[in-house]
């Protein structure tokens, strides 16, 4: 059963300054998604506009707003590229707490904006 949505935007541009900014990164950004980006090279501030919407839409799908710390909410990329939640921390608890037992992503990026949309079902 479908117990949340959430979708949110971010700019590219906007994130553009801060992709070589380690204080910035390491705030938000878990050690697998800083890899990631890095080896996006010239995508990297998209690929980093889309994760960063990705973890905004999942707060938003969970009711909470931002708690804690987003470089909980982990966004990975299956060996297809698919990107997929793996929940820490604060963000694994409160789901729990709330019965979410499936999340799931979807991102796109266009016209300078990234997009993410997140589902969180309970059973």
């Amino acid at each position: 059963m479908i117990a949340g949505v959430g979708v949110d935007l971010c700019g590219i541009a906007r994130m553009e300054k801060h992709a070589a900014d380690e204080r910035f990164l390491r705030r938000f950004f878990s050690e697998e998604e800083r890899a990631y980006i890095a080896g996006k090279g010239a995508s990297a501030a998209q690929s980093l506009a889309g994760i960063f919407a990705a973890k905004e839409a999942l707060t938003k799908a969970l009711g909470t707003g931002i708690v804690g710390s987003l470089a909980d909410i982990c966004v990975l990329h299956d060996d297809h590229g698919a990107p997929y939640y793996e929940l820490r921390g604060d963000y694994l608890r409160l789901a729990g707490e709330r019965g979410i037992v499936r999340v799931h992503l979807s991102i796109s990026h266009d016209g300078g904006i990234a997009a993410a949309f997140a589902v969180v079902e309970k059973e």
